[in-house]
């Protein structure tokens, strides 16, 4: 699976269904999601992580938060609640399209379109948080852990990252369909069956291959918290500490 395929995929699913595509419940296809109901789940998302960090001694200064995989805003919009400024990318034009239509941080959130294997239009050190929530699971392995080096690399020593991700799936029915069935039934599956714009394809992220991804560059990671994870996969968020340049 290429990284064009994974524009294609989510600009579809950005055109038919952005909010849904964002946070997937069944309850609320076909346009189920009030914009207020859907921004304040952001906000109760990113403020109980803002809290999490403080509680391990995790302080990020306020100044530029990165959303990474920001789709329709969501984050980005609570995010601005806590940072002077944020950058949310996407690497779908739809899905930015409706997070511009959707901001209501006034003048705090830049929306950029994001289509390259990296960060290279940030420097070196010039956040102070990257949060990445239910995104890295729709990469290749390969380019999930390039963009793990990127954080790594545009975050400040005293920063952090909020990573949201699947950690493996549940030993449920649905969980060992999408472990053991080859991707092209699912994705046949999810279209036909399902009704899906276009399909999600999803990949694990075990704790200890995360860990060693992020150790190179000085990151670590301080806490791995479950949450909700339906009944296909085990979801952990992690809050990882980036240290200093002795580290590095």
């Amino acid at each position: 699976m290429s990284l064009d395929e994974v524009r294609d995929d989510w600009t579809r699913l950005g055109s038919a269904a952005p909010l849904w595509a964002v946070c997937v419940d069944p309850a609320k296809r076909n346009g189920g999601w009030d914009d207020d109901e859907f921004l304040a789940s952001g906000a109760a998302e990113v403020d109980s992580a803002m809290a999490r960090l403080a509680e391990l001694g995790i302080r990020p200064a306020g100044g530029h938060a990165l959303d990474f995989g920001c789709g329709a805003g969501r984050l980005s919009n609570a995010l601005a609640a806590h940072f002077g400024r944020v950058t949310g990318v996407d690497i779908s034009a739809p899905m930015l399209a409706e997070a511009r239509r959707l901001d209501r941080s006034g003048g705090r959130v830049v929306f950029r379109l994001n289509e390259a294997p990296d960060l290279a239009s940030f420097a070196d050190d010039s956040v102070d948080l990257v949060y990445t929530d239910l995104v890295l699971q729709h990469l290749p392995p390969p380019l999930a852990a390039g963009y793990l080096a990127e954080f790594a690399r545009v975050v400040r020593p005293g920063g952090a990252m909020v990573i949201g991700v699947p950690a493996r799936e549940r030993r449920t029915f649905k969980g060992l369909v999408f472990r053991f069935a080859p991707w092209p039934l699912i994705r046949v599956a999810q279209r036909a069956v399902l009704g899906y714009p276009a399909p999600m394809r999803m990949h694990t992220l075990p704790p200890d291959r995360l860990a060693a991804l992020l150790r190179p560059a000085g990151a670590r990671i301080a806490a791995s918290d479950p949450y909700w994870g339906g009944d296909h996969w085990e979801h952990l968020r992690h809050y990882v500490a980036v240290d200093g340049p002795a580290a590095r």
